[in-house]
């Protein structure tokens, strides 16, 4: 019995880059309701972290803590493993 389908061989997606030439201008940005951004100015008066700003104690907290000669295959020079 012959298939019921037809075969048809690979198929390939085409990406066609945006013309380089035509600088198409940026959509316009929300703004966030008068409320929101009262709150968030009264977080910032009190040196809370806002949402989408840096936060530098964040980045101090998730960086990886790494001892010296940890993985240089060299001993620790302190010799306590830290």
């Amino acid at each position: 019995m012959p298939p019921t389908y037809s075969t048809i061989g690979r198929q390939r997606r085409v990406f066609v880059p945006p013309p380089t030439g035509a600088a198409l201008p940026a959509p316009p940005q929300p703004q966030d309701p008068p409320i929101y951004r009262d709150l968030m100015r009264t977080w910032a008066d009190r040196g809370r972290t806002l949402p989408g700003r840096h936060d530098p104690e964040w980045v101090r907290l998730a960086a990886p803590q790494v001892a010296t000669g940890q993985f240089s295959g060299f001993p620790d020079p302190r010799g306590d493993g830290r």
